[in-house]
């Protein structure tokens, strides 16, 4: 759940900082501001990763996300 709500985070605050210039170089800041979270969050959302689709692939990554967290 970790990941889900960083990458939907950082959409959202960029969605903010787009909004907010768009807002104010088109004058309607609050349209523009949440046109621009709308938009963060589609972006946040499409950045997320894929689990992987063939158990080779997975076994990799499980085997991967392991040494990970025994670095940490």
């Amino acid at each position: 759940m970790e990941r889900k709500s960083k990458y939907a985070g950082l959409g959202i605050a960029l969605g903010v900082a787009l909004g907010a210039v768009a807002g104010v170089l088109a004058g309607h800041v609050g349209v523009w501001l949440a046109i621009g979270v709308a938009i963060g969050i589609a972006i946040g959302a499409s950045s997320r990763r894929k689990d992987p689709d063939c158990p080779e692939c997975a076994e990799m990554h499980r085997v991967h996300l392991r040494k990970m967290k025994a670095e940490n």
